[in-house]
């Protein structure tokens, strides 16, 4: 792991370039369980190496894959290159061209109940190839794309896709906790920014 990504006190006032003080500092302080806790779940997902204490979860590389898939999934951000940046390098590029393939506008997709089948949005679905990634890195990003592009249509089989690619329950647990964690730190900085430049 680089020094990039945790080795700051604050991720996202690095990434945003906040110094101690200024206005958006003052914004975080004013908040500071959600600055503490943000930080701290980035550490909780990134911070345990591959195998520590028989840990039952994804690897190290495979979170910076979903991370940085999920990321670019939300457009421009500068956590993509915090991400991107301890990937392997082929991985890195095969991961940013499935990004290019795989945004759509959204959120869309078929709600199952039929109280709300009027606001369904129909769209294109998207899954990873397996050929460059093999199966069980595939079925992560396609179970990522699911979640951030029409999480109304997640669903027992989509959770069987990924055991079926090898992922046990808890690492699935964990990969659907970092996609959640990843679309909050998107928000959080893409509103940080606008207001950082509303106040420059």
């Amino acid at each position: 792991m680089s020094a990039t990504l945790l080795t700051p006190p604050d991720l996202l006032d690095d990434v945003l370039g906040v110094s101690e003080g200024d206005a958006i500092d003052a914004v975080r302080r004013s908040r500071p369980a959600a600055r503490e806790n943000t930080q701290a779940t980035l550490t909780a997902l990134f911070a345990l190496e591959d195998g520590a204490d028989g840990a039952d979860v994804p690897t190290l590389a495979e979170r910076l894959a979903v991370a940085t898939f999920v990321v670019g999934l939300h457009g421009e951000s500068p956590l993509l290159a915090v991400y991107a940046a301890d990937l392997d390098p082929e991985v890195r590029d095969v991961v940013t061209g499935l990004v290019a393939q795989a945004v759509r506008p959204g959120p869309f997709g078929v709600y199952r109940e039929p109280g709300l089948a009027e606001e369904s949005v129909e769209g294109p679905r998207w899954a990873a190839p397996t050929d460059a990634l093999g199966p069980r890195l595939a079925a992560a990003l396609t179970h990522a794309a699911l979640l951030v592009q029409r999480p109304r249509e997640s669903s027992p089989q989509a959770l069987a896709a990924l055991l079926a690619a090898g992922w046990s329950r808890t690492e699935i647990v964990t990969l659907s906790q970092l996609v959640a964690f990843l679309t909050y730190q998107v928000r959080v900085v893409a509103g940080l920014a606008v207001l950082k430049e509303s106040r420059s």
